[in-house]
């Protein structure tokens, strides 16, 4: 097979060419690295790949993260289980976030392979920060540049936070999430793969903007919200059997649409470890 790289509007590329299951050469990896740097999520069709695959693919790229707060896989401690049961009515992941901005060193991404879905429904979206980053104005760039923002886990994970209550099992260790440090990372970080400039706040994480009020922060951030999310930033994938999704949380917003009532969806994801960032 011939490795094939297809951009996508908005956000991404698809990789074609390629079993993940296979064993790959240094210059297929080197691409698929490259393309995961530039375009910030990469997607693949027809992949039958085992869990023991799925995460010797994900050691290849960097060491794995157990997440603190997600169910995990039986038998392989390394896989987050997200399933949403047919008499459910919360999905996980249901709000545009990137994963563990609230972590010193957020993780580098995330792969998730479909494992059971509904008949219809159940795409996930996916916003590029380099492009929303791109299209502010000169004058929007220079008061960011030197701003730095708080991270946390507790909003979302800690004892009062109503994704613990709605989730039900699926979500845990509130404790953990109380006795987590915050993290600041700066506004507009420079991506450590690419070495492009990334806009890295969210709705989720982000609590306060150094030197900014409570008010303040909250305003910026739904600017920056609403910025983001404009269409020509987005892609939206359209899950299929077989199907991965390997995204950048330092580079791309994601949000699982939760449209699929009465049906069962379950997908594993392996996250990786990250490194500091800077601006």
């Amino acid at each position: 097979m011939s490795l094939t790289i297809t951009p996508l509007p908005g956000c991404g590329a698809e990789i074609g060419g390629v079993d993940l299951g296979a064993p790959m050469s240094d210059e297929d990896f080197a691409a698929i690295r490259k393309a995961y740097a530039d375009h910030g999520v990469i997607f693949f069709r027809d992949q039958e790949i085992t869990e023991e695959e799925h995460i010797a693919f994900a050691r290849r790229w960097a060491p794995i993260n157990i997440n603190r707060f997600l169910g995990a896989h039986e038998r392989y401690p390394e896989i987050a289980v997200l399933r949403k049961e047919a008499d459910q009515t919360e999905n996980i992941g249901g709000a545009w976030h990137t994963d563990q901005s609230y972590d010193h060193a957020p993780a580098m991404g995330s792969i998730l392979v479909a494992r059971e879905l509904p008949p219809e429904g159940g795409n996930t979206l996916f916003a590029s920060m380099y492009k929303a980053y791109d299209a502010l104005s000169p004058a929007m760039k220079e008061k960011l540049a030197p701003l730095k923002a708080i991270h946390s886990a507790k909003r979302i994970f800690g004892k009062a936070a109503l994704y613990n209550k709605e989730r039900g099992d699926r979500i845990g260790n509130e404790d953990v999430a109380e006795q987590l440090e915050d993290s600041v990372h700066p506004v507009v970080i420079t991506h450590p793969l690419s070495g492009k400039k990334a806009l890295f706040v969210n709705i989720a994480y982000t609590t306060q903007i150094i030197g900014w009020s409570e008010a303040e922060t909250s305003a910026f951030v739904a600017e920056m919200f609403v910025h983001a999310t404009q269409p020509e930033f987005v892609y939206e994938f359209e899950w299929r059997p077989g199907s991965i999704a390997f995204w950048d949380n330092r580079s791309t917003w994601h949000y699982a649409k939760n449209d699929y009532q009465g049906h069962r969806r379950e997908m594993h994801r392996i996250t990786l470890e990250g490194v500091p960032l800077s601006a």
